[in-house]
C-alpha cells in the first residue's frame, strides 16, 4: 500500500463523537463538530452527522465550501473571525460566523442584504487567552450597533480559552461568561441560543462543576479525533485515543555511526544541530519529512528514537529493532502532527473500519 499515509479509523471517530455527545448533553450542554484539523473532509463530516452532531465548525471557508458542495447537509459555523474581504463568500457559504470586529459585522450585514439572507453571528468575548474577543467593557456598544443592522440576527456569546495564552476554561471564566450573558440577555432583552463556553479544553471544568450556568456549547475537534482533553493532553476514560494513525515506509537501513564527522555548519534549516556519541547505530531513514509532518508531534509505536528530520526524511536509532527496507513504520500523533499530515498533500488519507 502506498505511503505514507494517515490511516483513519472511522468507527472509533464515531464512538468518541457520539460519547462526547452524550456526555455534555447530560448537563444540558451541546457539541459543535470542529473539521478544521481533518481539513473539512466531508467523508469525516459525514461521520460526526451520523453520530448526532448537527452543526460542524471551521476556521477555512474553503473547507466550509468543499463540505457544502460535496452534499453535507448540517449548520456550518465559521471558526476564525472573518475577513473583511471575505465577507461576501461568509454569507453565502457559512450559517453563522464568529466575530469580534464591528467593521467586519457591518460588511457581513451589507452582503447579507444584497444577497437577501440572514448571517446569524456569535460575538467572541475576551476573558484572558488574548486571541479574538471584545473587551466585557465593550460589549453593550457593540450589541448595540450590531442590533441596529439588517441581515444580522445576534444568536450568541462565546469565548476562547487555552488556545494562545494557555488560560483555563476554569469554574471562574465560565461563571464570568455566564454572568456576562445574564446581563445582555437582561439589557437587550435578548434570549440567546449559543452561549459557547469553549473548547476541548474545558473537560475539566465540566467534570468537575455542580453547575453549567448558562454554558450550553462547546467546539469540540481535538478530543473527537484524538480522546483527550487540551490542558494536559490525559486521555478522556471512555474515549479512543488511536483514531488515526501515521505509516511511513522505511527507505534506508544501516549500521552507521551516530555522530555525524566532518567540519560542522548550519543544517537545511538554519540550525546548529547537535549529536551525542553513542558508537555505531542501526539508523534508519523514513520516506517522510518537515514538508509532511511535525515530527515533535510523532510518537513511534516501537521501541525506537526518532533522531530528526529534513524536508523529505526523518532518521531514526531503532536501536535493536531491525529493519529492513520497504517496511513499515507506525505512529501516534498529536493535534499539529495530524493538523500537518490532514493538509500534506504528500500524505495519503486512508479509511479503515467502517
Amino acid at each position: 500500500m502506498p505511503t505514507p499515509r494517515l490511516e483513519i479509523d472511522f468507527g472509533k471517530i464515531a464512538h468518541n463523537a457520539k460519547t462526547l455527545k452524550d456526555l455534555y448533553g447530560s448537563k444540558g450542554i451541546d457539541v459543535i463538530g470542529v473539521t478544521k484539523v481533518v481539513c473539512g473532509d466531508p467523508a469525516i463530516a459525514d461521520v460526526l452527522l451520523k453520530s448526532g452532531i448537527t452543526i460542524l465548525a471551521d476556521s477555512r471557508i474553503s473547507n466550509i465550501k468543499k463540505m457544502r458542495d460535496s452534499g453535507i447537509d448540517a449548520q456550518f459555523l465559521l471558526l476564525r473571525t472573518p475577513f473583511l474581504s471575505q465577507a461576501e463568500v461568509v454569507v453565502k457559504y457559512a450559517d453563522i460566523s464568529l466575530n469580534s470586529e464591528l467593521t467586519v459585522i457591518q460588511k457581513l450585514s451589507h452582503s447579507a442584504v444584497e444577497h437577501q439572507t440572514t448571517h446569524q453571528i456569535i460575538l467572541m468575548v475576551e476573558l484572558g487567552d488574548l486571541r479574538e474577543g471584545l473587551m466585557p467593557k465593550d460589549l453593550d456598544n457593540t450589541i448595540q450597533q450590531v442590533l441596529k443592522l439588517e441581515g444580522i440576527e445576534l444568536v450568541g456569546l462565546g469565548t476562547n480559552l487555552a488556545c494562545f495564552g494557555g488560560v483555563k476554561p476554569n469554574e471562574g471564566k465560565m461563571e464570568i461568561l455566564s454572568s456576562i450573558v445574564r446581563n445582555v440577555e437582561k439589557k437587550f432583552g435578548l434570549i440567546l441560543e449559543f452561549v459557547s463556553g469553549g473548547n476541548s479544553a474545558n473537560y475539566n471544568w465540566f467534570m468537575s462543576t455542580k453547575n453549567v450556568g448558562r454554558i450550553n456549547n462547546l467546539r469540540l475537534g481535538e478530543s473527537i479525533y484524538l480522546g483527550c482533553e487540551t490542558l494536559h493532553r490525559e486521555p478522556i476514560p471512555g474515549l479512543f485515543t488511536d483514531a488515526f494513525t501515521l505509516v511511513a515506509e522505511v527507505i534506508e537501513s544501516k549500521i552507521k555511526p551516530s555522530l555525524p564527522y566532518g567540519e560542522v555548519g548550519q543544517d537545511a534549516f538554519g540550525n546548529i544541530p547537535e549529536f551525542q556519541d553513542h558508537g555505531p547505530i542501526r539508523r534508519t531513514i523514513l520516506g517522510i519529512g518537515l514538508q509532511d509532518i511535525s515530527i515533535s508531534g510523532l510518537t513511534p509505536r516501537l521501541d525506537i528514537d526518532i533522531l530528526g528530520a529534513s524536508s523529505d526524511h526523518i532518521i531514526m536509532d531503532t536501536k535493536k529493532i531491525e529493519l529492513k527496507v520497504g517496511d513499515e513504520l507506525k505512529f501516534n500523533l498529536n493535534y499539529g502532527a495530524l493538523l500537518a499530515a490532514t493538509t500534506s498533500p504528500y500524505v495519503i488519507k486512508k479509511q479503515v473500519n467502517g
